[in-house]
């Protein structure tokens, strides 16, 4: 059966600005480090992939220093406190209900689980914060059929395409039976990378990155009877009519793929 791989931030729920951002600063004051990211900030520290590497990004020399933070052995004790208090602090406000799940997520994963399609999450951030969303958005009994690959699981993050090639080995599914739903430039070519048709659904951080090499680009995956999906790029002729369902993602599947690609295209090189 096909498998369907969704990113956890910005795809499942609205998490960066309401979330990671408040999380990483509240973080920061506890332990008096003296950041505060403002929204254009963060803008830019969301290309990073993994909160750890957001945080070590921060450590000039002269920060390090006068943290007391000496050597490299401090520095990584320094990140992995901070980055365990930043994942409470997060997955509180997950379970405070301020980041609903974007629109079409549950319809979706109840169209691809009652139709016997392998489910999964394949992420860069921590697996309990990435657990939480997942069940906030998509409930508790749906949540209990993904499978969740997620944080150091591998040692390249996004955009290196290890977290994917991970997923389709644990799941063992090929790549022509899988589809991802990412929302950024650098998700997409982790997928992309491991050979993988995605559908982007941009969220506000994301909206004006590049997206060549999607299958499809919407706004949202949509509602029947709510906010409707904005077709931004549709190369495969999908024809989403407001609603991304079951039957356009098949559609994607029996299209090429990014592998089916780069081999014509290597095949037509003079």
């Amino acid at each position: 059966m096909p498998a369907l791989i969704f990113d956890c931030d910005g795809v499942l729920a609205d998490t960066e600005q309401y979330g990671h951002l408040p999380a990483f600063n509240q973080t920061f004051t506890d332990f008096d480090v003296p950041v505060q990211w403002s929204v254009e900030d963060y803008a830019e520290k969301v290309k990073i992939g993994g909160g750890k590497e957001r945080m070590r990004s921060i450590l000039t020399p002269q920060l390090a220093s006068s943290l007391g933070l000496d050597d490299d052995a401090a520095v990584d004790a320094a990140i992995l406190s901070w980055h365990k208090r930043k994942t409470s602090v997060y997955t509180e406000l997950v379970e405070s209900g301020v980041m609903p799940a974007r629109p079409g997520i549950a319809r979706i994963v109840q169209e691809a689980h009652d139709a016997g399609w392998t489910l999964a999450v394949a992420s860069t951030s921590a697996e309990p914060a990435v657990r939480a969303v997942l069940t906030h958005a998509v409930g508790a009994d749906l949540a209990a059929h993904f499978s969740v690959f997620a944080g150091d699981v591998v040692p390249a993050k996004k955009p290196a395409p290890d977290i994917y090639l991970l997923a389709l080995s644990e799941l063992e599914v090929s790549v022509d039976d899988a589809i991802v739903v990412e929302d950024s430039s650098n998700g997409l070519r982790a997928a992309v990378g491991a050979g993988l048709r995605t559908v982007v659904t941009v969220s506000g951080f994301t909206r004006e990155e590049d997206f060549t090499g999607a299958s499809l680009v919407v706004s949202s995956l949509g509602e029947p009877d709510g906010e409707q999906a904005e077709t931004l790029a549709d190369p495969r002729g999908a024809g989403p009519s407001g609603v991304v369902t079951l039957a356009t993602l098949q559609t994607l599947l029996s299209a090429p793929g990014p592998a089916s690609e780069a081999a014509n295209t290597e095949m037509e090189t003079p």
